[in-house]
């Protein structure tokens, strides 16, 4: 049996993303099972899955992350095709440590277009 899903019906924050990645910070064993930023990528590519499942489009706050990957890539001076998941995993101790180092990196990248700003003034 196929059930739809009317989508007009659905009440959805839209900007929503943000805030769930702190969610995720301040508790990641209960989102993510374990601390594990490979979890966290799985984790992450469910969430775009079953927005795009449900006909939903990225909102702007994961838009603002499209050039994390080439990003992290120039940072870290990575040319080859790993995700962002698994370069930040490679420069760190263990699972635990990426989890961290992935919260700060993404506040790092959002923030490059604000200091940016700043300089030109």
């Amino acid at each position: 049996m196929v059930t739809e899903v009317n989508v007009n019906k659905l009440d959805i924050k839209d900007e929503y993303f943000f805030d769930l990645l702190q969610r995720i910070k301040q508790r990641p064993g209960m989102y993510l099972g374990k601390c594990s930023i490979s979890r966290l990528r799985a984790f992450l590519n469910g969430y775009e899955m079953a927005r795009a499942e449900l006909g939903f489009p990225d909102t702007e706050q994961q838009q603002q992350l499209e050039g994390f990957q080439e990003w992290i890539q120039e940072r870290y001076k990575i040319t080859s095709t790993h995700g962002w998941d698994s370069i930040i995993l490679f420069f760190s101790a263990d699972e635990k440590d990426a989890l961290d180092k992935f919260f700060k990196l993404v506040e790092e990248f959002l923030n490059q277009d604000k200091i940016a700003e700043e300089k030109d003034k």
